[in-house]
């Protein structure tokens, strides 16, 4: 489960980095923009839906 949690941190900062290449600093909220925008929000909320599912893991594993 360690290394499938790995790997979708790392196709989040993946997806990030791509969605920031493109937007468009002169019109950050429209048209293409907006939509990676979108895509960046939703790359951090799965970081932290990894996050929080690997935290609890290990607090399972601290109370058996």
């Amino acid at each position: 489960m360690k290394i499938f949690s790995y790997i979708i941190y790392a196709l989040s900062l993946i997806t990030i980095i791509f969605n920031a290449t493109k937007i468009s600093l002169e019109k950050p909220f429209e048209g293409e923009s907006t939509i990676a925008i979108i895509g960046i929000v939703a790359s951090f909320c799965a970081i932290v839906i990894v996050a929080l599912f690997m935290v609890s893991r290990k607090l399972v594993e601290q109370t058996k």
